[in-house]
């Protein structure tokens, strides 16, 4: 145990030499978050595998525009309304299509599904190893660690070639959902006291299916039910190369470090409450608003609300509104549109069309409240994360689990980008740090330090 005085006077330490005047930054030009002053990225590489498009810079200026998801230059709005048209589930062939550069034909499609069926089984002895034997209560530093556990399962594992790093990411998308729900197995029953419920994927089902399968005790789901998670898997496989954890995938690919490294540290950026735990921050204030607003169909009664919490009057004190606004979605976010009509057709199915009346005031209220009391606020929309959590609710699926789906989905992207990187084998990823301590500090001898 460290003594609690000592700790508290070397963090008084820490806080004092680390802090920087924040007069700094801009004096010497540093953009922070690599985020230009406009709140656009810094452009620091190219891809070819997603692109997220919320606004045009037209004579230096930023306008908004409706937002659109591209992967590999195909609308996913288009691949979500091909498979409900046809009545399919699409989570397999956008993985496919981000890998590889072109939607699949039947036959192409047919190949890859049974190809992670035969993976989604993990190797004898893993979950033992990786899971069972070490359950932990955070779900994310699960997978991660056994992401890495998979690295002494491997033969080859540090080889930088793309063939055994193709095999490596097939290996571990379709692992991703059965890791997942074992982990959260493994808790419910080491930390929660209840019955340990591990099942076999059934190979003849898909992602979506099978992880619905693997963590209900009954097993059983609803057609609109496995739908809407497929769904969410799609809308989640990707989001360009400068959200935080594909960045991170680049940054550790350029590195010429392991695949499992890779997705082990992308998996641990995404736990961040600021990236793939934002939902769960949504879920905690809708619960606040849910308490404290008698009608929820009262858009007076919302919007007062609304209000209080901009003003800092309630909710965690930042004065944010979680599930609007996005650092490039301005006027929309195609995936929280789409998600939005899953989310009433399952409240309709189960009697909560008053929640879903609550979301709604609240995207629509909510904008119009932040510019009131921001004039100089940024166009904001409902972002993803607005109708995530509660969809995840209506499936019954534990708030454990809300982050864990995010990277069931994420690892395709991750894999992709590394492979991005791997192909165009660019130099190790180095930006640079000023520093702003003075240069000339003389070394001080033992003895006259007191």
């Amino acid at each position: 145990m460290i003594d609690s005085v000592w700790l508290k006077a070397r963090a008084d330490d820490v806080r004092r030499v680390d802090a920087i005047d924040p007069a700094l930054y801009q004096r010497y030009g540093v953009k922070r978050g690599l985020r230009n002053a406009d709140g656009t990225g810094v452009l620091v590489g190219l891809t070819t595998i997603g692109n997220v498009h919320g606004y045009v810079v037209s004579e230096g200026e930023k306008l908004p525009v409706p937002g659109q998801l591209f992967y590999r230059g195909v609308d996913v709005v288009d691949l979500v309304r091909a498979c409900e048209r046809e009545k399919r589930f699409g989570f397999e062939e956008c993985a496919y299509l981000l890998l590889f550069g072109e939607l699949p034909t039947t036959a192409q499609l047919a190949e890859w599904q049974e190809l992670l069926a035969e993976h989604r089984r993990l190797p004898d002895g893993f979950k033992e190893k990786a899971i069972v034997h070490a359950p932990g209560m955070d779900l994310m530093n699960s997978i991660a660690r056994a992401v890495l556990t998979a690295y002494t399962y491997d033969t080859t594992p540090d080889l930088l070639d793309i063939e055994t790093n193709l095999r490596q990411a097939v290996e571990l998308i379709a692992g991703f959902p059965t890791i997942a729900a074992y982990a959260y197995q493994a808790k419910a029953h080491y930390h929660l006291g209840r019955a340990l419920m591990m099942r076999y994927p059934d190979p003849t089902h898909g992602t979506a299916e099978n992880v619905l399968t693997l963590i209900r005790e009954s097993g059983t789901y609803t057609q609109l039910e496995a739908e809407t998670l497929d769904l969410a898997l799609i809308l989640h496989a990707e989001h360009g190369g400068g959200n935080n954890s594909s960045f991170v995938t680049h940054v550790i690919t350029s590195s010429f470090s392991d695949m499992y490294s890779t997705v082990a540290a992308a998996t641990l950026s995404l736990k961040g409450s600021r990236h793939g735990g934002a939902n769960l921050r949504t879920m905690r204030q809708m619960a606040e608003m849910k308490r404290n607003i008698r009608t929820w169909t009262d858009h007076g009664e919302v919007a007062d609300y609304i209000a209080k919490i901009v003003r800092r009057e309630a909710g965690d004190g930042t004065g944010l509104v979680y599930g609007l606004g996005h650092a490039v979605y301005t006027i929309s976010d195609p995936r929280a549109q789409l998600l939005k009509e899953k989310a009433k057709m399952l409240a309709e199915a189960n009697d909560r069309m008053d929640e879903f009346a609550l979301y709604d005031a609240i995207e629509t209220l909510g904008p119009g409240i932040i510019r009131q009391v921001h004039p100089a606020a940024r166009e904001v929309c409902a972002n993803v994360d607005l109708y995530s959590g509660f969809v995840y609710d209506m499936l019954g699926i534990p708030q454990d689990l809300y982050t864990p789906l995010f990277a069931v989905g994420r690892v395709v992207g991750w894999c992709a980008h590394r492979m991005e990187e791997l192909v165009n084998g660019g130099p190790i990823i180095r930006p640079a740090y000023k520093p702003v301590y003075k240069r000339s500090r003389p070394y001080e001898p033992m003895e006259a330090r007191g």
